[in-house]
């Protein structure tokens, strides 16, 4: 009952996909449940080298699955990545990012609470990624309180550890390709008083490659979301 699926998005991630891959591997190695956990990295429609880069990797390292889909945002290629997890049977299933901001040896306290929390979710409290990021993630507080009526310490975290039952359960409410879909899933799990735990993570800068979300693209895929939002709130209250 401990078959792990690291679920990886990526787009145009050809400067950090090896060293990302490399480093997520061993976590699944170190926990391969009968060699059935699988480190899962989707690329998002790169227009670089990085599905390339993630086909040789996969050559040598069976436990890695690269998949590729069209274009459709984080969000969305997180949901699809949860998905495949979760039809693929998995027990637990991490979440994290491609650039390099978070480290894979802070991943084994999450792990250690597993069993007790139906969500893990890495807080972010000495964020180097810059002022604007941090008062995004600020305003997404501020959304969740107004319109979900809970706190959620640090909801957008690519840096989170579900029970597969709980997100399957859960994952329902989120609309089909919604690119906010983890700060949906942290208030949906929160609302509902699921055992969700927050422990402080390391959040470095993006180790190379360029952000394809500004916080213009951030504002528009907030104010596009807030609609969705209200009608998850109305589905919980139900």
């Amino acid at each position: 009952m401990d078959k792990l699926y690291v679920i990886i998005p990526a787009y145009n991630e050809e400067e950090n996909i090896e060293a990302v891959l490399a480093d997520w591997y061993s976590v699944v190695e170190a926990h391969p449940a009968n060699g059935e956990s699988r480190l899962v990295v989707i690329d998002d429609g790169s227009r670089d080298t990085t599905f390339e880069l993630m086909q040789r990797f996969a050559e040598t390292h069976p436990l890695f699955v690269p998949l590729t889909k069209p274009n459709s945002g984080h969000g969305a290629t997180v949901l699809f990545g949860y998905n495949h997890a979760l039809k693929n049977g998995a027990d637990y299933v991490f979440q994290t990012d491609s650039d390099g901001q978070t480290l894979s040896s802070e991943f084994e306290q999450f792990w250690q609470c597993r069993q007790e929390n139906e969500l893990v979710i890495g807080w972010r409290n000495h964020r180097q990624d810059g002022a604007s990021r941090v008062f995004v993630t600020f305003v997404l507080k501020q959304v969740v309180r107004l319109i979900f009526h809970v706190s959620v310490k640090d909801a957008n975290t690519p840096f989170r550890l579900y029970q597969a039952e709980a997100l399957r359960e859960n994952i329902s409410f989120v609309p089909k390709d919604f690119n906010l879909s983890n700060v949906a899933l942290s208030a949906i799990f929160v609302k509902k008083g699921c055992r969700v735990r927050f422990i402080p993570i390391t959040f470095r800068p993006r180790q190379a490659g360029k952000n394809s979300i500004n916080l213009p693209k951030i504002a528009k895929l907030g104010w596009n979301a807030l609609k969705d939002f209200r009608s998850i709130n109305k589905s919980l209250e139900k």
